[in-house]
């Protein structure tokens, strides 16, 4: 026998608030229910039996393709199913997702007229994803009591974490309802709690527009810039976090209560993330990747389940050209994807395109930075393919084999990570671009050495990084059904953005 919570009846709602508000209620007891039984069991507790609680769902119904003619909302390219039948998927941390549930459930019911069905699904919430913040009860257990847990709680099952929607690869059983998001929401939880772990950060301060890096030069001058909007009483930026959740208010706003939990680590995570917070989440947030293609995927394999507006890669590069000068632009128009990493969820004869609206936005960010305009812009910056590689020493290959490829293929700069982060955009729909700039051409006997490299860093990573900072507040001014184009989206897709 299982111990359940209470049941909460299955009920239908055209009201998205009231739907919201039912699965927040499922969701509360659910997690209420595992924890208690959690906190008895640690205490030896056994008498439960096997306990278990499930997640929220949303379900609807249609009978047909055709929508509601809506005209603030006809222009979007999500917020309605692909034809009729029954869709569904599984719904988590209605806290943290409260906005994003709350659009898509008004826009289902506007471009469908249908009810929507809150109900509690039969997938099991992993007793790991129903700790709080904070708890850390696990670590009061001995090795035989936490070997115990398997048969008293349900533990994560990667059966129902795998990316077949994202992927275009999941097919449902006969009688099965097709999906209405990317994520189930055991892949939510499992990213939330990796990027706690990842980045040093609790996933609720995470922003809607992300920058990547691949050098800590960059997030030296993001905290410098951080802590100097703090001291700002009119900055736009409510709040900076860093690992950690060490919370800088804007001068003049009060501390929240949670502000005091935070507590700088005595080692930085993996790949460190930071915040420029705006009360309405569309501040900035940014991520040293560090070096390589695995780390790029991991990353946004996570922040993905966040479903920001748009991310946008800056860092270092080899400059490929021998009319490139250390310290020049290059934004990529296309990619060369040599990293491997994604080889099997997304094959590589799949486009990897350039988004008109990113790829202005950087264009002009460039121009109003460096105040360089028009065809002299050129000079500066170079449009072009990038190449990204997952071998470090690609020059000392026999026979020029890479220099071959990447000749053939135009390609004008060659990094580790670009490839990777666009492609996962690509993959997850997620807008994506990248800006990087030459710091060394290896191709043409200039190498980083300590002196000239010295030199280029603080000449160039301000620079760069207001750049990239800036494109993303152009990003930000545009209208989400531009940014969030269909040249994302396949013909199948599911309804959620």
């Amino acid at each position: 026998m299982s111990s359940l919570p209470p049941f909460i009846a299955p009920a239908r709602f055209t009201d998205p608030a009231a739907a919201l508000a039912q699965v927040a209620r499922i969701y509360d007891s659910s997690i209420q229910h595992l924890r208690q039984a959690m906190q008895r069991f640690v205490t030896g507790d056994d008498s439960a039996g096997h306990v278990r609680a499930c997640y929220p769902l949303v379900r609807i119904h249609t009978d047909t393709v055709s929508r509601a003619p809506t005209a603030d909302k006809s222009l979007l390219s999500y917020g309605f199913v692909a034809g009729p039948g029954r869709f569904e998927t599984t719904l988590t941390r209605p806290d943290l997702y409260s906005g994003y549930y709350l659009e898509q459930f008004s826009l289902l019911l506007q471009n469908h007229g249908v009810e929507l069905e809150i109900g509690t699904s039969s997938q099991p919430i992993p007793v790991h994803f129903s700790f709080a913040e904070h708890d850390h009860v696990e670590g009061n257990m001995s090795a035989e009591r936490r070997t115990l847990m398997r048969d008293m709680f349900d533990l994560p099952d990667l059966a129902a974490m795998d990316d077949g929607i994202a992927n275009g690869t999941y097919v449902p059983k006969a009688g099965e309802a097709l999906p209405l998001a990317l994520f189930t929401a055991p892949r939510v939880d499992y990213s939330l709690h990796r990027l706690r772990h990842y980045s040093g950060t609790g996933p609720e301060h995470f922003q809607n527009f992300v920058l990547f890096t691949n050098y800590q030069f960059y997030i030296d001058e993001f905290v410098r810039m951080g802590h100097a909007a703090m001291a700002d009483p009119n900055s736009e930026y409510c709040a900076f976090v860093e690992p950690g959740n060490v919370v800088t208010r804007r001068v003049g706003l009060a501390a929240e209560p949670n502000d005091a939990l935070g507590a700088a680590p005595p080692r930085l995570p993996q790949m460190p993330g930071y915040h420029l917070v705006r009360s309405d989440n569309a501040g900035i947030t940014m991520v040293n990747i560090g070096v390589g293609p695995a780390n790029a995927k991991n990353i946004t394999d996570h922040i993905a389940v966040l479903r920001p507006h748009a991310w946008i890669m800056v860092g270092h590069c080899a400059g490929l050209r021998n009319s490139q000068q250390l310290g020049d632009y290059v934004l990529a128009h296309g990619y060369v994807r040599e990293d491997h990493v994604l080889d099997e969820e997304l094959p590589l004869w799949v486009p990897i395109p350039a988004l008109a609206e990113v790829q202005m936005a950087l264009e002009k960010a460039v121009a109003e930075v460096t105040q360089v305009q028009g065809a002299a812009l050129k000079s500066i910056m170079r449009t072009g393919t990038v190449a990204s590689t997952d071998n470090r020493n690609w020059e000392l290959l026999p026979d020029n084999q890479p220099q071959r490829r990447f000749s053939q293929s135009r390609a004008v700069a060659l990094d580790m990570e670009s490839a990777t982060i666009a492609a996962n955009g690509f993959r997850f729909r997620v807008p994506y671009g990248t800006l990087l700039c030459v710091s060394d051409k290896p191709l043409h006997g200039e190498i980083k050495l300590p002196g000239m490299a010295n030199h280029f860093y603080r000449e160039r990573v301000d620079q760069h990084l207001r750049i990239g900072i800036r494109a993303l507040e152009l990003l930000r001014a545009q209208s989400l059904n531009k940014l969030h184009s269909r040249k994302l989206r396949s013909f199948a897709e599911v309804a959620f953005q």
